[in-house]
């Protein structure tokens, strides 16, 4: 039985890796991250980072995977992330097999925490039913959410209130915004909300030396964020953000 290991490493700050996570990265002998190709080798460089601080000693085996590129009818989100996902399956089967050895201990380093936004659960369930004999443990990380909560100085729940977290193709369909945190929004849906009563805590690359933040009533500050956002892009050739939409009500208590 091959033992694999999903690592929660957190948004990209070497010391918020937990000592749990540090603890399953020492066991590992190997480890895989995905290469999302030349605009994303900072994403590669973190990792490193990160393997620098806690396994300097080295003695483990570095597996850089390819990602599959997502493709399919833009019209139909699901079906095309499912085919992306059994895509990855047929790579991550590949790879545990050919660089895993029974009784061997592989890991998954993956950004904020696991069950947060993350697919690789769900591809392994997919590497299990093809009949790859595996144990799956999943170690927590430390979120982006979080990293935003604190940074920004808020809660993130209010009393006798939900917290809804969703992505941000789906903004759009919520009926009234009260205490919503927002991820994966890569169209900026929150530039089309036209609402005096909403604030905005918006935060990229965070965790990283290049972190941004903004907070502020969202229509004086969604053009700052606009213009912050494209900008960062182009420097870096990717981005990574969430944000946190509040309806503030008078004398609230967090």
């Amino acid at each position: 039985m091959k033992e694999v290991l999903l690592i929660g490493i957190g948004p990209g700050d070497p010391a918020q890796v937990t000592y749990q996570a540090v603890t399953a990265l020492r066991r590992a002998s190997v480890l895989f991250i995905m290469d999302k190709g030349p605009d994303k080798q900072d994403l590669l460089h973190l990792r490193k980072r990160i393997l620098e601080r806690y396994r300097p000693e080295g003695g483990y085996r570095l597996v850089q995977m390819p990602d599959p590129t997502r493709e399919g009818n833009p019209a139909d989100y699901v079906g095309a992330v499912r085919d992306w996902h059994r895509e990855r399956a047929t790579v991550y089967a590949t790879l545990i097999e050919q660089h895993i050895a029974a009784g061997e201990c592989g890991a998954f380093l993956l950004w904020g925490e696991p069950t947060l936004y993350d697919s690789t659960l769900r591809i392994l369930t997919r590497v299990q039913e093809q009949g790859v004999r595996l144990q799956v443990h999943v170690i927590p990380g430390i979120s982006s959410v979080q990293v935003l909560a604190a940074r920004h100085r808020i809660a993130l729940n209010r009393i006798g209130e939900p917290l809804l977290i969703l992505p941000g193709r789906q903004l759009a369909g919520v009926d009234r915004i009260d205490n919503v945190v927002v991820m994966l929004d890569g169209q900026c849906a929150f530039a089309t909300l036209n609402d005096p009563a909403l604030t905005i805590y918006w935060g990229a690359y965070l965790g990283t030396e290049d972190e941004l933040l903004v907070a502020g009533p969202l229509e004086a500050v969604k053009a700052r964020i606009l213009e912050l956002r494209a900008g960062a892009r182009l420097r870096k050739g990717w981005i990574m953000d969430t944000y946190l939409l509040r309806r503030e009500t008078a004398g609230e208590t967090c």
